[in-house]
């Protein structure tokens, strides 16, 4: 006699139809905590559509209407600009981003994982570390200059939108980072010394902001009198590069040592 029955085909029908109608379910078990936070911010930002819909609405009929509304036709933007930026770190953790798979679909898992590596660690990555390095200027300069709508009766406080475009996209690259091992983890043990070599060129842009920083600041303190303008031509600003290339170098071998001497143990 068969353990199954009627109802309980019905609940594994439905449970498979979910996991694979949601994205978010998707290969679940493979998934790190980044990954289910993005996809749980993702869920709940996705509410935010529905609210944008009835924004769009709302601001035709009231123009229609003679009644035009500076703030609603802002609240569009700010609501659209927070759920796509939330909805970038989605696609990369669900891969449910837009891909022509015309070569990739037909390569081996173990290819496909090597390419969606460098796709990751050596093309996006570097991109979102760099409009994380500026969107971070740009936020800061918005708050400084407490940056509101042009028109009188818009939205105000926009650096409030501004300030969290850096952070939706520190976000995404942490999920891009997480894509990186998941895909190691498909043909080899997902290390810290084979992450960082999957993501050299992120890895490298991260540690030269953080060295330029250091550098600039350790400027501007030990000389107060010098112009803001003027560190960024300071001969120490020269070796930020390097001396970043050199530490992400020694951190790969030290993590590739500690690795094998962890192994042999």
């Amino acid at each position: 006699m068969s353990d199954t029955s009627p109802v309980s085909d019905t609940l594994l029908v439905s449970d498979t139809s979910i996991a694979i109608s949601d994205p978010g379910e998707r290969r679940r078990e493979e998934h790190y905590k980044i990954d289910r936070f993005v996809v749980g911010l993702a869920n709940i930002v996705a509410w935010i559509f529905p609210l944008l819909m009835f924004a769009i609405v709302a601001q035709v009929v009231m123009r229609k209407m003679g009644h035009n509304q500076a703030w609603l036709d802002d609240g569009q933007w700010w609501l659209y600009g927070f759920a796509m930026i939330t909805g970038f770190a989605y696609a990369i953790t669900t891969d449910s981003h837009v891909r022509v798979d015309i070569l990739h679909q037909h390569f081996s898992e173990t290819k496909k994982a090597r390419l969606e590596i460098f796709a990751l660690g050596w093309l996006l990555l570097p991109f979102i570390a760099i409009m994380v390095d500026i969107m971070s200027h740009y936020a800061f300069a918005s708050w400084t200059a407490k940056e509101g709508s042009d028109s009188p009766n818009g939205l105000h406080r926009l650096y409030i939108l501004k300030i969290t475009m850096p952070i939706l996209l520190f976000i995404a690259a942490m999920a891009g980072w997480s894509m990186i091992k998941r895909n190691l983890s498909k043909f080899t043990k997902p290390t810290l010394s084979k992450c960082l070599i999957g993501a050299f060129p992120f890895a490298w842009f991260v540690l030269d902001r953080l060295i330029h920083y250091v550098f600039y600041w350790f400027i501007r303190f030990t000389n107060p009198d010098i112009s803001p303008r003027k560190i960024s031509k300071e001969p120490l600003m020269e070796h930020a590069s390097l001396t970043a290339l050199a530490i992400l170098l020694a951190l790969i071998v030290a993590a590739w040592l500690f690795g094998r001497k962890h192994r042999e143990i």
